[in-house]
């Protein structure tokens, strides 16, 4: 699970993982024109295998969903929030 930091453009957004990389991650077609990132949402993101730097987003989740992970500790707040 990542964070969004940043919109970077051309389709492309820079993420902070729970797994403490920082990464730049391409939208997919499927989420182009359909679904918007901000800063602060939460997404789920592939790496790549070739390059570990660079992903790609698979889901973004739904201000329900993040609730239920926060309740579930899977993610906390405070990475949310960007304070860790």
């Amino acid at each position: 699970m990542c964070v969004v930091d940043e919109t970077i453009g051309a389709d492309f957004l820079r993420v902070r993982c729970t797994d403490g990389i920082s990464r730049i991650c391409r939208i997919p077609g499927k989420f182009r024109r359909r679904v918007w990132f901000n800063s602060g949402d939460v997404v789920l993101v592939e790496p790549w295998d070739f390059q570990q730097t660079k992903g790609d987003i698979m889901h973004k989740y739904s201000k329900d969903e993040v609730k239920r992970l926060v309740s579930m500790n899977l993610i906390t707040k405070e990475f949310i929030e960007g304070k860790t």
